[in-house]
């Protein structure tokens, strides 16, 4: 749980703002908009990609799904919500799925190896 809310605060800070910053919305909308996303991200890329795969699939999973989801989201909603802008949004949440992976949610290896004590 604790992965999941750390994942939904740096992904509803980045998307959220960027929104924000791109388009007219206010920042509940964009809020809301950026917890959706970390709710498909999570089970998709966490729950699924990166424990069957590896981090680099994951990430790019998380990258081009939200370059996907932002664009569909700006096409129902009609936001002025240009591809190369959500292009920009995609790649820093992708950047911070890739350090999120590596560095916070890496596995701790509890294992130790005969002979070493």
């Amino acid at each position: 749980m604790m992965k999941f809310v750390l994942k939904w605060l740096i992904n509803g800070v980045i998307v959220s703002s960027l929104l924000v910053f791109y388009t007219d919305i206010d920042y509940i909308t964009a809020a809301f908009i950026a917890s959706v996303l970390s709710v498909i991200e999570y089970f998709i890329g966490d729950q699924l990609l990166l424990r069957a795969t590896n981090n680099t699939v994951a990430t790019i999973a998380d990258g081009v799904g939200a370059l996907l989801f932002l664009g569909v989201v700006a096409d129902s909603m009609n936001l002025e919500l240009s591809f190369g802008e959500s292009l920009v949004i995609a790649a820093i949440l992708a950047i911070s799925e890739w350090i999120i992976h590596r560095y916070i949610f890496k596995p701790i290896n509890l294992m130790v190896e005969p002979g070493t004590t």
